[in-house]
C-alpha cells in the first residue's frame, strides 16, 4: 500500500509540472501542505531562513520548540535506525581515541545517547551534552532524571560546543538558522572531530524550503555539497569519510531541479 501511494504521489507531481496545470495545482497543493499531519511534506524554495519562515502558513508552529515535538520519536530511544550505523561506527572509533566530551547538536531528548548505549561501552568519564530547543531539552532533562543518567548526560547551552572533543549533528543542521561553518567560526577552540549525519544536500545549490512535520512547519536548510566541504576544510578540518543515505529524499513540488534523492553523512578531523 505504501509503495502504491508513493507511485500515485509521484504521478501527481509529474502531472502538476505540465504547462498550464502548474498554476492551477500550486494553490491546491499549498492548502494540502497546510493540512498535512503524517510524515513529512515540503513546499517552496527560499533564499534565506527568514524568507522561508515568513511564508509559513498562519496558525502553525514555526519550529520544534513545542511540547508535541518533544514527544516525537519515542521509539528511537531503544531502537536503532539503519541510518544510525555510520554514526555509531565512527563514534565508537572516537571514544577509542580518547574523545570524552560529546556535544550532540539537535540531539532531541538524548535519543542517540540512549539508543547507542547497548552497543557502545560508555567510558566512566564520558560527558554527553545535548543542545536543542528549550521545550525539547526540558523533556530531556526530566527523562534523564527519571532514568538516573545525570552523571553522563546533560542538556546545555550552545556555548558548550567550544573545545568539545566531538561535535555530532544527526539530522539537525537542516533546522538551524545558522550554518555549521558559522557555528564553528564563533568558537575559541574548535572541536577535535565533526560527525555529521542525515543531512540533506544538493549537488550544487544552497537554499531553504519548508518542511511540514505534522506538529510544526519549519524552515529547512539544504546546502550545496561543494560549498559545505569547502567551508569546513577552510577551518582546518580533514574529511575522513563520507557516506550517503539513498533511502532519504526531499521532493519539492513544482521545483524538480531543487529536489534531492539522498541525504549525506561525513566525518572530519581537525588537523
Amino acid at each position: 500500500m505504501g509503495v502504491q501511494r508513493s507511485r500515485i504521489r509521484r504521478i501527481i507531481n509529474e502531472i502538476s509540472e505540465l504547462p498550464g496545470l502548474n498554476l492551477l495545482a500550486r494553490p491546491l497543493y499549498r492548502r494540502r501542505f497546510r493540512a498535512h499531519r503524517r510524515g513529512n511534506a515540503y513546499y517552496g524554495v527560499y533564499a534565506s531562513f527568514e524568507a522561508a519562515r515568513a511564508d509559513i502558513p498562519p496558525g502553525l508552529p514555526p519550529d520544534y520548540n513545542t511540547a508535541a515535538a518533544a514527544e516525537l520519536y519515542e521509539q528511537r530511544l531503544s531502537r536503532l535506525e539503519a541510518s544510525d550505523y555510520p554514526a555509531l561506527y565512527w563514534l565508537q572509533r572516537m571514544l577509542g581515541e580518547g574523545c570524552r566530551r560529546i556535544v550532540d547538536l539537535g540531539g532531541h531528548v538524548g535519543l542517540s545517547y540512549y539508543a547507542f548505549q547497548p552497543y557502545l561501552d560508555y567510558p566512566r568519564d564520558l560527558l554527553w551534552q545535548v543542545h536543542d530547543v528549550p521545550a525539547v531539552m526540558e523533556k530531556g532533562r526530566a527523562l534523564c532524571a527519571e532514568r538516573g543518567e545525570q552523571r553522563r548526560l546533560a542538556f546545555v547551552d550552545l556555548d558548550a560546543v567550544d573545545g568539545c572533543d566531538v561535535l555530532m549533528a544527526k539530522g539537525a543542521l537542516q533546522y538551524l538558522d545558522y550554518s555549521l561553518v558559522e557555528l564553528l567560526k564563533a568558537q575559541r577552540v574548535l572541536p577535535r572531530r565533526l560527525l555529521v549525519n542525515l543531512t540533506p544536500m544538493h549537488p550544487d545549490r544552497s537554499f531553504f524550503t519548508l518542511q511540514n512535520i505534522g506538529v510544526a512547519v519549519c524552515p529547512y536548510r539544504i546546502g550545496a555539497v561543494p560549498e559545505f566541504l569547502h567551508g569546513i576544510r577552510a577551518l582546518g578540518y580533514r574529511l575522513i569519510e563520507r557516506w550517503e543515505h539513498l533511502d532519504r529524499s526531499v521532493q519539492i513540488p513544482f521545483c524538480p531541479e531543487y529536489s534531492i534523492d539522498r541525504y549525506h553523512g561525513m566525518c572530519f578531523s581537525l588537523e
